[in-house]
């Protein structure tokens, strides 16, 4: 399996998550962008999926619920603003529990040697919209998450 999940924060308003996969880019790009495929690892083992909707294009929309332990209910919406196939993804993101401070997210998809490097840059609207997102136990679930789109990622080379 790939490099564990690195997590820094280069401003007051920025987190910035990098992770290896030992999977190609096209592959991985596929697990983050297409929903059946997304639906087997949002999830990050805490909470049963109840919606994915996905119209990656600019200017589409997409949401992502979920229900975990207690019945606690989540969604994620917002908008893609650049979709770069296989390499680059950026779009709005607004959680249900803080749908006054959107951020927006920046994913870019790197390849070497067969392997995907993806960077994901999370930028808020200020310093305590991020350290709330760093408080909310978000590390701990997007780790997990990762770990299992790299196993579909690789599973979906062994289909190939």
């Amino acid at each position: 399996m790939g490099k564990k999940m690195q997590v820094s924060t280069p401003t007051d308003t920025q987190i910035l998550i990098t992770r290896e996969f030992d999977a190609p880019r096209h592959l991985v790009w596929r697990a983050f962008t297409e929903p059946d495929l997304l639906r087997r690892w949002w999830h990050a083992n805490r909470a049963e999926v109840t919606a994915i909707e996905m119209d990656v294009r600019v200017g589409g929309k997409y949401r992502y619920a979920a229900r975990a332990g207690g019945g606690y209910e989540m969604e994620f919406h917002g908008e893609y603003r650049e979709v770069v196939p296989d390499e680059r993804l950026v779009s709005t993101e607004t959680f249900s529990g803080a749908p006054e401070h959107p951020a927006l997210n920046t994913t870019t998809f790197t390849e070497k040697d067969g392997r995907t490097y993806l960077e994901l840059l999370i930028e808020h609207d200020g310093k305590v919209s991020r350290d709330m997102h760093l408080g909310s136990g978000m590390e701990d679930g997007l780790a997990d998450a990762l770990v299992l789109l790299e196993g579909v990622a690789r599973e979906l080379a062994h289909l190939t």
